[in-house]
C-alpha cells in the first residue's frame, strides 16, 4: 500500500507527528522483501521441565508443576520421581537462576539486537 506523506498526515496526524517530526520514542523497523526482518526466536520452542521449574518461587510450587506434568503424561513417573528427589536434596538453585516474568522478552530482545548488529555489519562490508 502506497500513500503520500500528506495523505498519511491527514489520516494519522498523531502518528505522523511522532514519526515524521521526531516526537515521542525512537523506533527503527527494517523490512526486507516485504517480510519482517525480526523473526520469532521462540518459534517451535517447547519448554523443558527445568524451564518450568526455574519459574517457580518455592520447592512446593516446583513439586506442583512436576505433579501436573506427570499427571498429563508429559513426563514419566520415573522422571517425576527423579525431579522431586533433586528438588529435595539440592533445591531450586540446582536448575539455575529463577526465570522472571519477562525472561523470554529479554532473551528475544538480545537475539534481535545481535541480529540487527550482524545485518548492519554485513551492509557496511558490502558498501
Amino acid at each position: 500500500m502506497r500513500m503520500s506523506i500528506d495523505e498519511f498526515r491527514k489520516k494519522y496526524p498523531n502518528l505522523a507527528r511522532e514519526i515524521l517530526d521526531n516526537e515521542g520514542l525512537s523506533l527503527t523497523i527494517k523490512f526486507e522483501n516485504k517480510e519482517y526482518v525480526l523473526d520469532d526466536p521462540w518459534r517451535g520452542y517447547i519448554p523443558r521441565v527445568d524451564d518450568y521449574i526455574r519459574r517457580c518461587k518455592t520447592v512446593d510450587e516446583a513439586v506442583e508443576v512436576i505433579d501436573y506434568l506427570e499427571k498429563n503424561g508429559e513426563i514419566t513417573s520415573d522422571e517425576a520421581r527423579s525431579y522431586r528427589e533433586i528438588l529435595r536434596e539440592k533445591g531450586l538453585e540446582y536448575f539455575g537462576p529463577r526465570k522472571t516474568d519477562d525472561y523470554y522478552y529479554k532473551k528475544a530482545y538480545e537475539y534481535w539486537r545481535k541480529r540487527a548488529l550482524k545485518q548492519d555489519l554485513s551492509r557496511d562490508i558490502e558498501n
